[in-house]
Order: C-alpha cells, then sequence, then structure tokens
C-alpha cells in the first residue's frame, strides 16, 4: 500500500461545502494554528478563589503611582475592585435610611430564615442589595451579626422588603431590632441581558417607571454594562446610558480604606471640588478619559443645561475641563464643550487608539480628534453604511481596529476595510441578534489573536466563539462561555468572565486566567479539530484503508501518558452520514519523551475519508503534524 501525507490547509473553512472544501479543515473546538498546524488551546484556571456577584459585562486594569494593580470588575449587580485576588465591593449609594424613619423595623417567624423590613418608600427592587448595622441583640433568635450584614432584598411592597439569613428564628418576633439601626441601599442592580416584557413592574431599570407601574406596550429592559478609565489614580466609570461615579484612591501607602469605600456620583465629585453639579451630565452612554490630552469625555449624554435624563442625546459628546474632571460648565476660559456627530440614531461605542478616539453610531465610523484650538475636538467622518454589532464589539491590535458588524467583520488601518473570512455563514447563519449587546472582543496577542465571544442563535448568552489570527490570517471557532475579556501586560495571561449561573437571581462569577496550564480550569478541556473530507483522483474510485502513522507531539503535557484519538470517518457521497464504528478510532498514547504509539491500525473502505484528530482528558495537551494514512485503491464499487 503507499503512505497518503494528511496535510490540510490551516485555518477552518465553513463557507463552501465540506467536500468542495477538500484539504482543507472543517470543523474543530478550542483549538488553534501554529505556523499552520493546528494545537490544542492553552488552558485557563480560576484568576482568584473568590467570587462575585452577577455577570460581569466589563473588566478594566490599571496601576497607580503607588504600584498597585487595580481590577475594576462591573456587573449587573456590584461594582468591584479587586486587589491581591479581594473582590473590594465599591457599589455606588443609592439612598441612606437611619432613626426615626427604620426603628424597630424588622421582623421574624419562628422557624423561618426570613427577615422581613418595614421601611416607608424603600425604593428598593427585587435583587437590590441593602447593608444594615446598628441591630443589637437576637431577633426572635436570629444572631444581630447575621442581620448587620449586607443582603440581596426580595421587594414585597413599596414599603416593605425581606432577606434571609443562616439561622433559623426561634420564636416570633414583630417590629423590633432597635432605634439606631442605619440601612445603606446600594444603586439598583440591572438585567444580566436585554429583557423584553409587558405588564406590571417591568422596565423599571433606566425606564423612569415607579415601581409596579404598568406597561401596555413592550419594554426594553437594556443589559448593565459598565464602562471604566482611569483619570491618574481614580476610576471613573459608568452604567452605559446611566450615571456616572468616582471611586478615588486616596493618598495613603495602604488602600484599604479607599477599597472600603464607595464610589461616589459624578455630581457629587463636582460639589466637592466646588464646580457645578447641574452642568454634569445626568446619564451618560459611554465614559472615557482621553489620556494624552487629558479631558474626561462623555460619549452620548444629556446636554448642558437640564439635569433630566429625558433629554438625554445619544448623539452628543461632551467633555469636561482638561485636567479638571469635576468642571463640565463650558466657559471662554476654560475647554469644556461639546459637539455632536449628525450620521446615525444613537453612539454605539467608542475606542481609543494611539492617535484619535473611534466613535460608531449605527450607521457611521467617526474619529473624535484633538485639535488644541478654541473647538477643542473635532469629529470627521470615516465611513458611512457600517455596522457593528455591540459596544464592545470591537479592539484595537498592532495598530489596528478590528470589529464585528451585523453581517460581517471590518478592519480599520487608516482606512475601513472588510476582513476575509471563511466563517461568515458559520457565525451570523447561527447568532442570537436580539443579544447582539453581550458580543465581546478581545486580544490575545501572545498568539496574534482576535477573539469575538457571542451568543448562538440557540442561547440567550454568550456560549460561543470565533478568533482571527491576524499575522496568519486564519479563521477558527469553538464553543466557550464567557462575559468579558481583558488582555493586558498586566498579568500573565488574557483574563475573562464567567457565571456559573447567568439566570439565576443570586448568580455568582469568576474571572478566569487563559493560557495557563493546559485544563479547563480542574476539568478536562475537550478539543478536536476534523479535515474535510478527502479521497483518491476524481473520487470515482474506493479507498481501503490499514492502518495510519501519527505524527504528533504532547509538548507541554502535565499527564504520565497524554493520549488523543485519531479517528477515520467514511462515507460513499458527500449527501451520506458517516460511518463513526468503533473499530475507525484509536488511541495515540506518548510513551516516554518523543516517544508515542507508532502506528495505529484502522480499517475503513470508502470512496471518502475525513481525519479527525481529539482529546478529552486531564493534562493533555497536543500539536498535530503532517500523520500519513496507508491507503490503496479498492476499486470503483
Amino acid at each position: 500500500m503507499a503512505l497518503l501525507k494528511l496535510q490540510f490547509k490551516p485555518g477552518i473553512n465553513r463557507d463552501v461545502t465540506n467536500y468542495s472544501g477538500e484539504g482543507g479543515w472543517w470543523e474543530c473546538d478550542k483549538i488553534r494554528f501554529r505556523s499552520g498546524l493546528p494545537e490544542k488551546l492553552g488552558g485557563w484556571e480560576k484568576y482568584s478563589a473568590n467570587p462575585f456577584y452577577g455577570v460581569c459585562r466589563n473588566l478594566f486594569s490599571w496601576v497607580t503611582t503607588f504600584s498597585d494593580i487595580m481590577l475594576a470588575t462591573g456587573t449587573n449587580r456590584k461594582l468591584y475592585i479587586e486587589l491581591s485576588g479581594v473582590y473590594n465591593d465599591v457599589t455606588p449609594i443609592r439612598a441612606t435610611f437611619v432613626s426615626s424613619a427604620t426603628n424597630n423595623s424588622l421582623s421574624v417567624s419562628s422557624g423561618s430564615k426570613i427577615v422581613l423590613v418595614t421601611l416607608t418608600a424603600h425604593g428598593a427592587l427585587d435583587g437590590d442589595f441593602v447593608t444594615i448595622s446598628g441591630v443589637t441583640g437576637t431577633i426572635g433568635g436570629v444572631p444581630d451579626a447575621e442581620i448587620n450584614a449586607n443582603h440581596q432584598v426580595t421587594v414585597v411592597d413599596a414599603n416593605n422588603f425581606t432577606f434571609l439569613v443562616d439561622t433559623a428564628a426561634t420564636s416570633t418576633a414583630a417590629l423590633t431590632g432597635g432605634t439606631a439601626i442605619t440601612m445603606v441601599f446600594e444603586i439598583h442592580v440591572g438585567s444580566a441581558s436585554l429583557v423584553y416584557g409587558y405588564g406590571w413592574g417591568v422596565g423599571v431599570w433606566g425606564q423612569g417607571r415607579g415601581w409596579g407601574s404598568p406597561a401596555s406596550t413592550p419594554i426594553i429592559e437594556p443589559q448593565q454594562d459598565w464602562w471604566f478609565d482611569n483619570f491618574d489614580n481614580d476610576l471613573f466609570s459608568n452604567i452605559r446610558g446611566g450615571a456616572a461615579y468616582v471611586w478615588e484612591r486616596g493618598t495613603t501607602v495602604d488602600p484599604a480604606t479607599a477599597l472600603n469605600t464607595p464610589a461616589i456620583s459624578l455630581q457629587a465629585y463636582a460639589t466637592a471640588g466646588s464646580f457645578d453639579p447641574n452642568a454634569v451630565p445626568s446619564a451618560i452612554m459611554q465614559i472615557m478619559v482621553s489620556q494624552q490630552d487629558r479631558h474626561l469625555i462623555a460619549f452620548g449624554a444629556v446636554p448642558y443645561g437640564s439635569t433630566s435624563v429625558a433629554d438625554f442625546d445619544p448623539m452628543l459628546i461632551r467633555w469636561a475641563d482638561q485636567d479638571t474632571p469635576g468642571d463640565w460648565t463650558p466657559t471662554v476660559t476654560n475647554s469644556a464643550g461639546f459637539l455632536r456627530a449628525s450620521r446615525g440614531s444613537r453612539i454605539v461605542t467608542a475606542l481609543p487608539t494611539r492617535q484619535e478616539i473611534l466613535v460608531w453610531t449605527d450607521t457611521t465610523l467617526y474619529a473624535l480628534q484633538f485639535l488644541g484650538t478654541t473647538d477643542v475636538f473635532g469629529l470627521q467622518e470615516y465611513a458611512p453604511d457600517i455596522t457593528i454589532a455591540g459596544p464592545r464589539a470591537r479592539i484595537s491590535a498592532s495598530n489596528v481596529v478590528y470589529w464585528m458588524g451585523r453581517g460581517k467583520f471590518y478592519a480599520y488601518s487608516g482606512r475601513v476595510d472588510t476582513l476575509d473570512c471563511t466563517l461568515l455563514n458559520h457565525v451570523f447563519g447561527n447568532l442570537n441578534y436580539e443579544q447582539l449587546e453581550q458580543v465581546v472582543a478581545g486580544t490575545n496577542e501572545q498568539w496574534n489573536e482576535i477573539w469575538w465571544f457571542y451568543p448562538s442563535a440557540q442561547s440567550n448568552a454568550n456560549d460561543s466563539y470565533v478568533i482571527y489570527n491576524y499575522l496568519e490570517k486564519l479563521w477558527y471557532y469553538g464553543m466557550m462561555p464567557r462575559t468579558a475579556w481583558l488582555d493586558s501586560r498586566l498579568y500573565s495571561g488574557p483574563l475573562a468572565s464567567n457565571n456559573d449561573e447567568p439566570d439565576a437571581l443570586t448568580e455568582t462569577g469568576y474571572n478566569y486566567i487563559h493560557e495557563v496550564g493546559v485544563n479547563d480550569d480542574v476539568s478536562p478541556m475537550e478539543s478536536y479539530i476534523q479535515s474535510n473530507d478527502f479521497d483518491l483522483g476524481d473520487g470515482d474510485k474506493f479507498m481501503l484503508s490499514r492502518r495510519l502513522i501519527p505524527d504528533v507531539r504532547f509538548e507541554n503535557s502535565t499527564s504520565a501518558h497524554p493520549e488523543v484519538t485519531f479517528t477515520l470517518q467514511s462515507r460513499n457521497f458527500p449527501g451520506s452520514a458517516r460511518r463513526a464504528d468503533a473499530q475507525d478510532a484509536r488511541p495515540v498514547i506518548q510513551t516516554a519523551v518523543d516517544e508515542f504509539t507508532e502506528q495505529v491500525f484502522i480499517r475503513a473502505r470508502a470512496r471518502q475519508m475525513s481525519l479527525k484528530v481529539s482529546s478529552a482528558d486531564l493534562g493533555v495537551h497536543w500539536n498535530l503534524g503532517t500523520s500519513r494514512l496507508d491507503v490503496r485503491e479498492d476499486g470503483t464499487r
């Protein structure tokens, strides 16, 4: 028999039929290409053993002048700043209630772990958080230490809410707790994803409705996203389409006090600096610091002269005075100002690059440039009639900006180009267009990769990814749930967020560090790649295979005897089902360094065959080379 080299074109192509793509790779999961050859992705593990509440939609890291490496983590329920593996809760405060409003406001029932709080016009929503302090003694047998804590509430009505404790009450107690109780409510929680609905209590967040207001028309409740940037040591943030906040690092070497202090509103920050708080935009789509010229900028904002969110202008760009992020009042003696984009209906997102800030509306790409004149900034139209999938669907790598549109991928390197993509049908034909706001782009610069995570058509959360290797110009894909991504040189690999229960009221999540080890945290990472069908000549003759000579490395594996499985799948026609007999799959096992199974005997007969290489065990990493198949012609029928 003759030996047939199994050499396939690098990258995955799903935009042609399996058979017409002969000589290439057809499908995969959790692999990448290096120098044109496939290998398993690097693994990941928890960045910190500590979880966070909510679904994280943005990660941002910065270094302070005290050499702190801070990580802002914004979820739909909390705002955290991580330092040394600890997630410090700095969620802004909405309201504080003290005596006499809180006097003797607690009730419990014997045998229950539910605490009822009676507080007139508390203003809370289901899932909001409140910190209670000042309760002394037990309440019906419930220790005061369990009540004096941070709780997630369930709303009963406008004057009552409940929360859970660990200890069941041993007796019934009504309207007690003392006269020194303080209740501090955090800003309202938001939705983990875009939600459509009707009826009572729908669409409270960001819709200007009171609790329990009816809706006779569909209400769109957006997913709650955070935007971050640092101005020197301090963190400036905003909820997309909502208020802006400031967390101040402080001037002490130890940031412990600051990390136990909630972020304050941008209005309060302006007041503390003796500036007009009414000049601060009361709602902002995205906040950003132009680091080169030190202006705090709001993309999409309530115009100057109004404090009503009803006046929000989604095409307006405003900025504070240079080097003075609290001063938003335009005067002839400062550089505060505004301008407006003209094409489109809303600003979707903005991204700083080396010399300009790119601004996407829903139809047009602009560039915002610092002029240094009395106009301060200028807005230049770069490309009309473009789309972008969502506010986080763009990223910059090697001075090129890449983004995912609503039907194709783009790149900007001084001009806008459409990326040649061999997975357009695979991605855009299996995409949940109602959840495009969840799409997140990120870089993996050590591998010259752009990653996009997106929700497939069958999912309401990100469950899929597609990768573009911009150095080798290759595409590949797979399944992986991630809600946020950060590739920073401050860490040994990219950071990414994921939630175990994305639909639960008390969902918790973790940040993971990628390109560490070879496993899915503590579980095996399953990976595979499968070729297009191949044949002999024009495909009119049958092939008979007897054995396969593998070419594979197990570099970086931690298993004592790592193995991959080689599978030959056969069929006679492109439209036929593949035969998947157990005898057509054989393991290839490493027995010593640079030594592995010499040959595997796989007997198959068909007009077309494909090769699949897979692994599903702990501690396995593999690099595929050029394997050979012992095959001969075996007639025409």
